[in-house]
């Protein structure tokens, strides 16, 4: 039977759930590609280390360059991560003619557009479904069976540890501190968080989504990124009592020539669907002129889902090579010299609805005071929640806004805060409930 040769960057746990996959069901991709898929290089610097997989003798190396240079490898997998020894190894690959597949998103992030002009240029393929969502499906969905629409939004909860974390605190009432450190000890949060519970993860892939939905270049420096680790439980209960959950929402709108894309805490609707998306599952939810509303649901990363996504693609490429064809589809799903550069709308142009909550003083004339600021501001006050005293001397002054310009909102807080009667900073939570 004829192989075709694979080579693997990176040998940890992602590493070891394709090795896994390839060997269990290599009967089954051997049915359905009618070609048997050869691993035949891995690459890493610990080769020693037992990762619970079989693997034939010789496989395993230190250095990448079996992998990047083998002439029986025409399909590379990077699983290293990071971004300065990946692009090199990547476009080191691309240049020996050998096809890529990569679950990299801060690198496709950040450096996707060199990526996939050096691939243009070397007519290979570049496939990275694994990098959004894990092993759901949407990437190929929106390159494949949805390609004929034109998009509107995608919006989507997009890191698990966020979501474990959020979901922890509205079910337990607990402390984002507390659950972050629960996180960690089971391992769904690294020892340095930062990247997950920022909002950074989240945004590398937003900005993957945004290219693909609205076929656009995006500047990854532009999208406003706005982790979950000043939310508390104070927030997560007001939200409760107004019918709503607290979701870390990467959000892509299409507004007319120009792009929203922004990562933030944001309030959803009790009954829409992506708030039942709880613990370290993912959804993304898209909407198209011709399909309308489609929402994809499952885990978002882990060993196994991940693989599944990584030997999907290396199978598709396969089915090229078998049928003698070299590069089937660009990377982003349009033409490369149809991308276009659509300016990203700056946060202080959003309009929508706010959350706002105040710690001030309990004593007469506060309210009227800060409702007389958001007035000025031209921001009407849907509705108002002000509870008993915390600590003997302040009360939470809790506001939800109708739609208003997100710069008459910071200009309103600002001036909200310099009021001697406030004794902390502010806090505003985006609501979304109205999604088409």
């Amino acid at each position: 039977m004829k192989e075709i040769g694979v080579g693997l960057l990176g040998f940890g746990t992602i590493g070891a759930g394709v090795v896994k996959l390839m060997g269990r069901n290599a009967s089954l991709i051997e049915e359905k590609l009618g070609v048997r898929l050869r691993l035949r290089k891995v690459a890493d610097l610990d080769i020693t280390t037992d990762r619970g997989v079989p693997i034939e003798p010789g496989i395993l190396t230190r250095n990448a360059d079996e992998v990047l240079t083998d002439p029986k490898i025409s399909i590379v997998i990077e699983l290293i991560g990071g971004y300065k020894t990946a692009k090199e190894f990547i476009l080191t690959a691309i240049e020996n003619g050998k096809h890529i597949v990569t679950a990299n998103k801060a690198l496709l992030a950040v450096h996707g557009e060199e990526i996939y002009a050096a691939a243009a240029r070397k007519r290979v393929e570049v496939r990275y479904e694994a990098a959004v969502g894990g092993g759901i499906p949407v990437l190929s969905a929106i390159k494949g069976n949805m390609a004929a629409n034109h998009f509107g939004t995608v919006l989507g909860i997009l890191n698990g540890t966020c979501n474990y974390i959020l979901t922890r605190m509205t079910q337990e009432g607990a402390d984002f501190s507390d659950v972050l450190k629960t996180a960690q000890e089971l391992g769904y949060a690294e020892s340095d968080p930062t990247f997950d519970v920022e909002g950074i993860d989240t945004a590398h892939k937003l900005a993957i989504l945004v290219s693909l939905c609205f076929g656009t270049r995006v500047d990854f420096n532009q999208i406003y990124t706005e982790g979950i680790s000043a939310i508390s439980a104070i927030d997560i209960n007001f939200a409760k009592e107004f019918g709503f959950k607290i979701k870390l929402l990467a959000i892509g709108k299409l507004d007319g020539d120009r792009v929203e894309a922004r990562v933030h805490p944001t309030m959803i609707p009790v009954n829409y669907p992506m708030a039942d998306v709880d613990g370290v599952f993912n959804a993304v939810r898209l909407t198209g002129d011709f399909v309308d509303t489609v929402m994809f649901y499952g885990r978002g990363a882990g060993m196994d889902p991940t693989a599944s996504a990584i030997v999907g693609d290396v199978m598709a490429i396969a089915r090229n090579l078998t049928a003698g064809i070299g590069r089937r589809s660009a990377p982003l799903g349009y033409l490369d010299n149809r991308l276009k550069n659509l300016e990203i709308k700056p946060m202080g142009e959003i309009v929508g609805k706010y959350y706002l909550r105040f710690s001030a003083v309990d004593k007469p004339g506060v309210l009227a005071r800060i409702a007389g600021v958001l007035g000025a501001c031209n921001i009407s006050i849907e509705s108002m929640i002000q509870s008993a005293r915390m600590d003997g001397e302040t009360v939470p002054i809790v506001i939800m806004t109708h739609e208003a310009l997100e710069r008459d909102i910071s200009r309103a807080l600002e001036e909200i805060d310099s009021f001697d009667v406030i004794r902390e900073k502010s806090r505003l939570i985006r609501i979304e409930d109205s999604l088409q």
